[in-house]
């Protein structure tokens, strides 16, 4: 039979499912669609020459790519074989015709469509893998070049962070909870301007090499998904800085970073960043000068309000910009945290693991030295305090191996060890001769490098040029008559960065050391013998210098090292006592002197009362800055019956001992809230920094708990819970097993509130059936095993439930109507339903929280009896969703999250609902008016505005003559506010 000419309109079909759309036929009976036109109920099919619809079965779905294949029932039309390919013109094809958008394409904004972006944009995700799939092990340069180079899967190691003035969801925002420590992949999931501050050696940089490579790649999973497919653009300052360039604009993106790629298209970067699809990595905000950082700021700042929908994460040292320095371009805040001991034995088993792969030979041998290690840390809480950063981890690794099992007691000595282990005979050791003809000791090594190093750190730099090594060699050299016999610094240059271990290409003429750690200990030592102690001291109040004085110290001499201690007490004194710069430089003097072999007497017992001085602490800045003085701080501490109950200084204490931690703070605590109860949150939060029994007993048994939640993050702790029987609230966070929190829960009276993150090993809830007549509020978050909720409709007393319901299948979604008849709040999180009618009611629930993942239709709410307050993402109508709402008029208090600011620009008459009291929306894009929020709900009085990522002006004047309307805007420092002085008391606004 043979098959008529086929014209375009004879593939099209209509089809009808979650939504109506249209499909093209690729056969009589597939039909190419989009996903969410299919959704997750059955579908049908609509031709011209076909008089019924026609059912269908779904074939193959893909949201992420919205695309789905239907098969028809029987067959549609009959048309030619279809031909797939790809459109690479931007000429008119004959007999070719487009009969859908992808998703982004429909409800985004209109882009035009360039076809060598495409062939570009793989090209450049290459090259963006083959920079940044790798980096360099410190401890395996023993080893081959490829060798040493570690996968980036291998060597990352996602750490915890923290972001402060958030509190924990289900929670009111009014406790004094900060929010959980929680792993940076996680938080970065739903905050699109990061701050990112970490100490160094603390992982910044790994972590945006690992984002750069794993987004362009496609491979993120689990809460990082959506950024598979987005294009990073990695901007090192520290590389700009040494090149001598400039703040780069989007056509310098792809240049920055020093990859082998072509040139981009004209225009490329810029159709990117245009179509929200760009991830902005900026490394290194502290190695700009502080008199450029303003510079900085306004360049990023410029450049995010240009493209407002780009994600951007930048990293910076946690003291080189002031609090809150990104917060107006509505940039959150997250601290890497200290390793935990935990992340601590994961690092050595990783770093042995990438050492047997590369010596099968001496496999084990790095067997032995693993568990002895691990043993070490386990036992010693001075070696896993030096170990708390994924840099000295990696050493501690390397001088572990090198040296049997011996290992140095101090930071300073960890590195002067480590120098020396790469310098010292590595090309010998491997039977290595002089290849460049060049024979240096170690001590030649660094005396040379150190002359580089010194100019980085006078200059702000941690990148040079050879051009750059070579002046300062050159200088060198003149001194070394044994070493500059051996050839020109060009020569010298070469050796160093073949042979030393420590330097490291960055791009085309561009070089680094391995890290800024061994750069700032080579420029100290170079500041120390060349008598520049009061160079050092010209730059105290400088934090990108205060790790060059640290370890200058160690390199001092009895005379030097009075010298550089009291001229710090003498810069401190200039400030006003309780003065940040008089903390701040006072604290720096006592960290010179706590490890010193000799100080004078007279400067040791200044240094003592100067550290006395600080206390009591004035707020956290200064509790920040004394924790670094560790366990000898509990020395200055006032006597807890110096200060009254209730005084706020009070809580900068028990803040202070709960940040130092260990076996030492327990018996400080102990006494502290024995005579404070009042301060028992700090120690309630910071189980984690303690020896778990022990705190226990000595300091939770002691505090008042019918207030403070306490969090339980290791097995450790979990089992040491029965000393608590009055805990109220409690938060679990670690993969712990059912058996084990059954038998936590049987040792606690009265819980009320339980929280459950990120737990991959539980499974079956009627382990805390010992709670079940007491828990009012319980939240189930990331918890993959937890498929069955049935249990809980035995927990009578259960009013609130936060359920994390992308793990339950659809199947079980009926025991939702099983659940306590006391039930008020229910919140379903990452739900897939498109329809409210998928999920059956709970006739008792008045406040119901959906955070859907697909835009949602309202139908069934009629089923939801005694809803009373109604929060919800994306809807997929918003006029229908209207509807819905006008005609459930008992829904007074509404939250629209994601609120169609852009769709309604355009629409005419509008369904009105006046019931709504409490409304609650994100703020609009500049440019639309708040007026539309009248229109459609005039009856409103209180309005909030959450936080968005628009940039611009938010114009509060059309809420002016709203009567009775009062109005909180959220998390809208980055925005200027005009008309807010005219609502006067009416407005509040607040950072959450």
């Amino acid at each position: 039979m043979s098959i008529t000419t086929t014209y375009p309109g004879d593939r099209t079909v209509a089809v009808f499912g979650s939504l109506q759309g249209s499909g093209v036929l690729l056969t009589d009976r597939l039909i190419l669609t989009c996903a969410h036109v299919v959704g997750s109920g059955p579908a049908v099919v609509a031709h011209p020459a076909v008089r019924d619809r026609i059912p269908t079965t779904v074939a193959w779905i893909d949201d992420r790519l919205d695309v789905a294949l239907l098969e028809a029932a029987e067959p549609v039309q009959r048309v030619a074989p279809v031909r797939l390919g790809m459109v690479d013109t931007t000429e008119a094809i004959p007999g070719c015709d487009i009969t859908g958008f992808p998703r982004v394409q429909r409800y985004g904004p209109d882009q035009r469509y360039f076809p060598r972006d495409l062939r570009y944009e793989a090209g450049y995700a290459q090259a963006v893998g083959a920079k940044y799939r790798h980096t360099k092990v410190i401890g395996l340069d023993d080893l081959s070049r490829q060798d040493s180079e570690w996968d980036l899967d291998t060597a990352y190691l996602s750490l915890e962070a923290q972001e402060q003035g958030r509190t924990q969801r289900g929670r009111e925002a009014s406790e004094p909870t900060p929010s959980l420590p929680q792993r940076i992949d996680t938080l970065l999931t739903d905050r699109p301007r990061v701050l990112l501050r970490g100490d160094a050696g603390a992982g910044k940089t790994t972590l945006l090499w690992w984002l750069a490579a794993h987004a362009s790649a496609h491979t993120l999973d689990d809460d990082l998904a959506p950024l598979n497919g987005l294009v990073p653009f990695v901007v090192p300052l520290r590389t700009l800085r040494a090149r001598g360039g400039t703040f780069p604009g989007p056509a310098e993106l792809t240049s920055a970073a020093g990859l082998v790629v072509d040139a981009a298209p004209e225009g490329w970067a810029g159709r990117i960043l245009e179509s929200g699809r760009a991830l902005l990595l900026v490394d290194g905000l502290d190695e700009v000068p502080p008199e450029d950082r303003e510079q900085a700021h306004a360049w990023l700042s410029q450049f995010l309000a240009r493209y407002p929908e780009t994600r951007c994460v930048a990293t910076v040292r946690p003291l080189a910009v002031e609090p809150d320095w990104l917060r107006s371009e509505g940039f959150a805040e997250l601290r890497l945290l200290p390793m935990r001991n935990e992340d601590i034995q994961a690092f050595v088993a990783s770093w042995h693991r990438a050492a047997r792969f590369s010596e099968d030979d001496d496999a084990e041998r790095l067997d032995e030295l693993e568990r002895d290690l691990s043993r070490q840390f386990d036992q010693n809480p001075t070696l896993r305090d030096l170990a708390r950063t994924p840099l000295l981890c990696a050493v501690i690794c390397a001088l572990h191996r090198r040296r049997d099992g011996f290992l140095p007691e101090t930071r300073w000595q960890l590195y002067r060890s480590a120098l020396e282990m790469l310098l010292g005979q590595r090309d010998r050791r491997r039977r290595i001769g002089d290849p460049e003809g060049i024979d240096l000791s170690v001590e030649e090594h660094t005396q040379l490098l150190q002359r580089i190093a010194v100019w980085l750190v006078r200059e702000g730099q941690s990148e040079f040029t050879r051009e750059q090594a070579l002046r300062q060699l050159g200088r060198a050299l003149t001194g070394m008559e044994r070493v500059s016999a051996q050839g020109p610094p060009a020569k010298i240059l070469t050796h160093l960065l073949n042979r030393s271990g420590l330097l490291q290409e960055r791009s085309d003429d561009t070089y680094q050391f391995i890290h800024r750690t061994f750069q700032d200990y080579l420029a100290a030592k170079e500041f120390v013998e060349d008598d520049h102690l009061n160079e050092l001291l010209r730059h105290a109040e400088e934090e990108t210098w205060q790790d060059v004085i640290l370890l200058a110290a160690g390199h001092c001499g009895r005379h030097e090292l009075a010298v550089l201690v009291g001229g710090l007490l003498d810069a401190g004194l200039k400030h006003e006592a309780g003065a940040m710069g008089r903390v701040d430089a006072h604290v720096l003097a006592a960290l010179c002197a706590q490890h010193a072999t000799w100080l004078d007497g007279g400067v040791r017992d200044r240094v003592r009362r100067s550290t006395a001085a600080l206390f009591p602490l004035l707020d956290n800045d200064q509790v920040a800055t004394a924790a670094r003085l560790g366990a000898a701080a509990l020395e200055c501490l006032p006597e807890p019956d110096s200060m009254p109950p209730g005084d706020p200084l009070v809580d900068y204490t028990a803040n202070l001992i709960a940040r130092i931690g260990g076996g030492k703070a327990i018996a400080h605590a102990h006494a502290w809230v024995l005579a404070h109860p009042e301060a028992s949150g700090p120690f309630a939060r910071s189980w984690s920094n303690f020896p778990p029994r022990e705190y226990a007993t000595e300091v939770l048994a002691h505090c008042d708990l019918s207030t403070h939640p306490v969090t339980v993050s290791s097995r450790g702790q979990l089992q040491e819970v029965r000393y608590l029987p009055s805990l109220v609230d409690l938060t679990l966070f670690d993969d712990l097993l059912d058996s084990e929190i059954k038998a936590a829960m049987q040792g606690i009276e009265h819980l009320r509130n339980l929280f459950i993150s990120e737990n991959q090993r539980l499974a079956d809830l009627s382990c805390l059936r010992s709670v079940s007549d007491s828990l009012a509020v319980l939240s189930l978050w990331e918890c993959p095993g937890v498929q069955d909720v049935r249990v809980l409709a035995e927990f009578a007393a259960l009013q609130a439930l936060f359920l994390d319901i992308a793990y339950i299948p659809s199947a079980h979604w009926g025991q939702i109507e099983a659940l306590p008849d006391g039930l008020q709040l229910l919140a379903l999180e990452k739900l897939p339903a498109d329809r409210l009618s998928l999920i059956p009611a709970h006739h008792g629930v008045t406040h119901l929280v959906l955070e859907n993942v697909r835009p949602l239709n309202l139908h069934g709410l009629d089923k939801w009896t005694s809803l009373t307050s109604l929060e919800v993402s994306e809807l997929s109508n918003f006029d229908e969703a209207l509807v819905e709402l006008r005609a459930h008029s008992r829904i007074n208090d509404i939250a629209l999250t994601a609120f169609p600011w852009n769709a309604r620009a355009s629409h005419g008459a509008q369904t009105v609902v006046p019931s709504v009291d409490k409304l609650t929306v994100q703020s609009p894009p500049d440019g639309r008016s708040l007026s539309l929020l009248h229109s459609l709900f005039p009856g409103t009085t209180h309005l909030t505005l959450l936080g968005s990522s628009h940039t611009g002006k938010l114009d509060l004047t059309p809420l002016h003559d709203w009567p009775k309307l009062s109005v909180n805007i959220r998390g809208q420092e980055h925005r200027v506010l005009v008309g807010a002085e005219e609502l006067a008391d009416r407005l509040t606004v607040g950072r959450y």
